[in-house]
């Protein structure tokens, strides 16, 4: 194997990474703490108080008395809607209608103060005045006695350098307070509600106590390869405020409530869109920790005469505590760092996560918003910490692991509950992707439940004003972007665990960890990140990635390459390295030997990678949804914005059509796959014939 092949490839690998995985996350870090925009309100009267408070009395009375008397009308109406919301008077007039209107209203509102507003708003006025009009003025009086960057700073209004406010700013700001504790309390109660749900549907299945088992693992899995905010709005169509049970059966039909009060939106909502999006998570992995478990433990145990639910408790919880544990930390890492669920159906219940999504979209504040995106991961790194300790204190291991099941018959109570839970999110499961597709089909949800298919046409006359860009064809868009995000993904997956396990290059495994990296920090960091990073890359705006379709793809192929790169690792580390070494004796060099060797072994990792990458490209939400533009705008962000705006019928297509695109393309990689092990057989019996 050549030496600088070896050495030219692994360093390039290793600068993509760096380049596209840690720049990001280092961007969002310093823009975090890196102030360059102007001054807030408050700060700014600070600022220029100071600089007032150092001329003299009769100075300042004859300069400020000047200016105030300079002013045109125009200013005073901004000076005195300034000076009314210093004082805490609410500004009511449209502050965008024609100046000649805002004068009058101004006028009327300065009359309407009593004796102490108005004492109040005799001394505030000169100050806003000077904030407004003279600042500039005033920095320039006062240039002798000003350091530089005070002078700058009262000249321009503006900050530019290095501070914690922003991250200050979440212990001051009680809306962040408010969002944070909403955070922790559905993340807990989430994880609770969907580990328990999950385990007993993963223990039925691995204990033969629930029937037709492959279907109720299709069903609980089903969640995993649709849009994230998918339950969210099913929930809304069948227990919103225009829901079938809600409005059509319980309050028109039966008369029991009042849908507009009593319905699923707010906590309940969102605990219950959350718990169904992330089960599918949490079965993965107590599933794989029930289906390796060493089921002679539990017999031993049942022949020293322990009851059924001794074994449960005493044996097998305690050795699939680990899973458990692990299942945990998932859907509260998940659960942290959603935006979509909670402001589709969350309305007044604000999270963290969906703050920031409102700092950059509603108010450009990406500095607030990249802060908050670092406080996201401090309880998701408590909690990781949290649970790992927990995990570690009465773990028990059995001697071997056959990954064989007990020989051992639940008791009937066992086997009815278990069948009753997985009955129950069945039928749950079932009722949200059926409402759905009747969605999809129905004219306007609520209001005329016509049947109709404009929803899946591309001009339809409901939606004239936004279809092009936001409809039916941003499917395409999405087909594009997690296609050629696949591709590439799934090859350079394999490239990184290939430089990882079969080179000696030096700080080969710190290459393996930044490649993880985005599987453990929330999505909305990464999406951040790249907004930052990549919006004027290195200071050269000419290399502005926002906006082109090159962000989306480089975004969803980093962001989703670390299962591929695990499980190249895995099959790699099981592949004698006697077939690369041969190829090597041959003459083949590192990327010869990586083609022509090593993909085709590995094949079957090959398209797990980039059937992963491109799964995610199709559903992701909250890694793309801050580099979306209107020529460039994915279905997913497509569905979400449809969903929080109530264009329900448009979702739901969309929704559906991006659901058979991802099991239509699964089938067709597992027929593949198939296929090509069926021409092996037959070929084999060729052969001996």
């Amino acid at each position: 194997m050549s030496r600088t092949s070896t050495y030219v490839v692994s360093a390039l690998a290793a600068l993509l990474l760096f380049v596209f995985i840690v720049v990001p996350l280092g961007a969002v870090f310093f823009k975090s703490v890196h102030i360059d925009g102007a001054l807030d309100s408050r700060t700014m009267r600070a600022v220029t108080v100071d600089a007032l408070d150092r001329l003299d009395g009769a100075e300042r009375g004859a300069l400020m008395e000047k200016w105030i008397a300079s002013l045109d009308k125009v200013k005073r109406m901004e000076t005195t809607a300034a000076t009314l919301a210093a004082t805490g008077v609410d500004v009511t007039w449209d502050r965008k209608a024609e100046y000649v209107l805002q004068i009058a209203e101004a006028k009327r509102a300065v009359a309407a103060l009593d004796g102490k507003g108005r004492d109040a708003f005799d001394a505030e006025y000169p100050v806003q005045a000077v904030v407004l009009h003279k600042r500039i003025p005033l920095a320039f009086k006062l240039r002798k006695t000003l350091s530089k960057d005070e002078f700058e700073l009262l000249r321009t209004g503006a900050r530019k350098g290095f501070s914690l406010a922003n991250y200050t700013t979440f212990f001051s700001d009680d809306r962040l307070l408010r969002a944070s504790r909403n955070s922790l309390i559905v993340s807990t109660l989430t994880s609770l509600i969907t580990v328990i749900l999950a385990y007993a549907m993963a223990f039925g299945i691995n204990r033969n106590g629930i029937r037709m088992p492959g279907a109720v693992r299709g069903l609980v899995l089903l969640p995993l390869v649709s849009p994230p905010i998918i339950m969210a709005f099913a929930a809304i169509l069948l227990f919103g405020r225009q829901g079938l049970v809600t409005k059509k059966l319980l309050d028109d039909g039966l008369g029991l409530i009042d849908a507009d009060v009593t319905n699923l939106y707010g906590f309940a909502g969102v605990v219950t869109a959350m718990v169904l999006s992330y089960l599918p998570h949490a079965y993965i992995v107590l599933d794989d920790v029930l289906a390796r478990h060493d089921g002679r433990v539990e017999e031993a145990a049942a022949s020293q005469g322990a009851t059924a639910w001794q074994v449960f408790r005493f044996v097998t919880v305690p050795l699939t505590r680990p899973g458990i544990i692990r299942a945990a930390m998932v859907v509260f890492i998940l659960s942290m760092t959603d935006f979509g669920n909670p402001l589709v159906i969350g309305r007044n219940y604000p999270v963290l996560a969906g703050v920031v999504y409102n700092e950059i979209v509603g108010f450009q504040n990406v500095s607030l918003a990249a802060a908050l995106c670092i406080w996201l991961i401090v309880p998701t790194l408590l909690a990781y910490f949290a649970f790992e300790r927990f995990g570690q204190k009465g773990r028990f291991v059995s001697a071997s692991g056959t990954g064989a099941a007990p020989e051992l018959e639940l008791p009937r109570s066992a086997r009815l509950g278990l069948e009753t839970v997985a009955g129950c999110v069945c039928v749950v499961v079932v009722a949200f992707f059926g409402i759905i597709i009747v969605g999809s089909f129905t004219r306007v949800w609520g209001i005329d439940f016509t049947p109709t298919l404009t929803h899946y046409s591309i001009h339809s006359e409901l939606y004239a004003s936004f279809s092009d860009s936001m409809g039916i064809p941003t499917i395409w868009t999405s087909l594009k972007i997690a296609g050629a995000a696949a591709i590439f993904g799934g090859v350079f997956a394999v490239l990184v665990a290939y430089v990882v396990e079969r080179t000696t290059i030096p700080g080969r495994n710190i290459i393996g960890l930044v490649a993880l990296l985005p599987g453990v920090v929330p999505g909305v960091l990464h999406g951040v990140g790249y907004l930052v990073a990549f919006n004027s890359p290195f200071g050269f705006r000419e290399l502005s990635l926002v906006g082109t379709p090159y962000i989306l793809i480089i975004n969803v192929l980093f962001a989703n390459i670390f299962v591929g790169v695990l499980a190249a690792r895995a099959t790699l580390q099981r592949v004698d390295t006697s077939i690369d070494e041969a190829a090597e004796v041959l003459g083949a060099n590192m990327v010869q030997t990586f083609f022509m060797v090593t993909l085709p072994t590995i094949r079957r990792v090959l398209l797990l990678a980039s059937l992963y990458v491109f799964v995610h490209g199709m559903v992701t939400l909250s890694a793309v949804i801050f580099l979306v533009s209107p020529d460039q705008m994915m279905a997913s962000v497509g569905i979400f914005l449809h969903a929080e705006n109530g264009r329900y019928g448009l979702a739901c297509s969309m929704s559906v059509i991006i659901l058979a695109l991802v099991v239509a393309v699964m089938g067709i990689i597992r027929l593949v796959e198939s296929g090509g092990q069926a021409r092996t057989v037959l070929r084999q019996v060729l052969q001996r014939g």
